[in-house]
């Protein structure tokens, strides 16, 4: 049986993390499995004949001079483990586990090392600051060395060859477990008042704060819910108080399974800057609902709009054929967009019966057979 490592940093709550749990639950029928983690957070669940190997139990909130300090000597420690436990292939995602999976490459591991992007590097690392500049260098000198790499889009895979000098990619795009959302597993029954719905970790990336702006000009009977945490939230909740929301602003916390608060949502907003590619917005899709999407790199307009250039950015409210985008931080324009689906029944019926259709693009066996045949590539 061929032995597989995941290394990621943690399996917190956010869509990576699910992804990975998605993974090694279904590879795991197939392989052996060692989930290799720098932190001792899984809020997701385990099986049982996969054995979680920690590299290291670090601090979140670590300085970043030592987590740079520290890539050689846990990229050391990790081949050791490749080494001693006789790894076939290394997966790895997210881009410190990514650079420590490079970097045990480099030390002449012998095992095959496939690298998962899973956010727009362009985006994430814009600035010129140190940390931005030390990450560029890393993407762009690290990840060529890998056997290949995974980005979870076209975007992404599009600025990494262009940017960062990254040929050697080949895309697969996020899981959905559909049978998850089969109508019998989650109360269909609408809520009483007409909602809108967002999942997402309370960070700028997210851009809560242009949703709540968006929200308060709508000036209708309607309630905004938002899943999730996140150093934001406290300042999150002072706007909606301050703005007198504290009624139709609902807090829900995170929450395992999103399905339920989904189900009986009418509309889902999406308000990023930037993403890799969102789950949410196809989980949204499974539950049938309409959606509204920031037209923000990478990931909702190859779900949203898969039949047009992925490199466009609307300037203007675009209907597309799954959904609605609008142009990246225009409150006016997400507003208005909000108005419309609140306002026209026919748009919500006939974005609704199109959502299925599309998230079952996303079903699970589908992009697990992507990931076998990468893995049986390396014999």
């Amino acid at each position: 049986m061929k032995k597989l490592s995941i290394l990621i940093y943690s399996l917190g709550s956010g869509g990576a993390e699910r992804q990975v749990s998605l993974l090694v639950k279904y590879l795991a029928k197939k392989y052996k499995i060692y989930l290799v983690l720098m932190n001792d957070a899984i809020f997701y669940e385990v099986p049982e004949n996969v054995e979680i190997v920690f590299i290291e139990k670090s601090n979140p909130r670590e300085n970043g001079i030592k987590k740079l300090l520290k890539l050689p000597f846990l990229a050391l420690k990790y081949k050791k483990f490749l080494k001693e436990s006789k790894i076939d292939v290394s997966i790895s995602f997210m881009n410190r586990p990514n650079y420590i999976n490079s970097l045990s490459k480099i030390l002449a591991s012998k095992g095959k090392a496939i690298l998962s992007e899973r956010i727009s590097p362009l985006n994430e690392y814009k600035t010129n600051s140190i940390k931005d500049r030390i990450n560029r260098f890393l993407i762009k000198n690290l990840y060529k060395k890998a056997d290949l790499v995974i980005p979870n889009s076209k975007r992404t895979a599009f600025e990494l060859n262009k940017f960062f000098n990254v040929k050697n990619t080949k895309v697969i795009y996020n899981m959905l477990e559909f049978s998850k959302y089969n109508k019998e597993k989650y109360n269909k029954e609408k809520n009483e008042d007409f909602s809108f719905i967002n999942v997402g970790r309370f960070e700028p990336q997210k851009n809560h704060f242009l949703l709540i702006e968006a929200f308060k000009k709508i000036n209708s009977d309607v309630k905004l819910y938002l899943i999730g945490d996140g150093y934001l939230r406290e300042e999150l909740e002072k706007k909606v108080k301050n703005a007198n929301l504290e009624e139709k602003v609902i807090f829900l916390g995170r929450q395992k399974n999103v399905f339920n608060f989904l189900s009986k949502a009418n509309c889902f907003v999406l308000s990023s800057n930037y993403e890799g590619f969102p789950n949410v917005l196809i989980e949204a899709l499974a539950c049938e609902l309409p959606i509204i999407s920031s037209d923000c790199p990478s990931g909702p307009r190859e779900i949203l709009a898969p039949n047009t250039d992925f490199t466009k950015q609307t300037k203007d409210i675009e209907f597309a054929e799954y959904g609605i985008l609008t142009p990246i931080g225009d409150v006016d324009k997400l507003a208005d967009a909000m108005k419309k689906i609140y306002e026209d029944k026919n748009i919500r019926y006939e974005a609704s019966k199109k959502a299925i259709k599309r998230a079952k693009d996303f079903e699970i066996e589908k992009i697990i057979k992507e990931w076998e045949n990468i893995i049986e590539k390396y014999n």
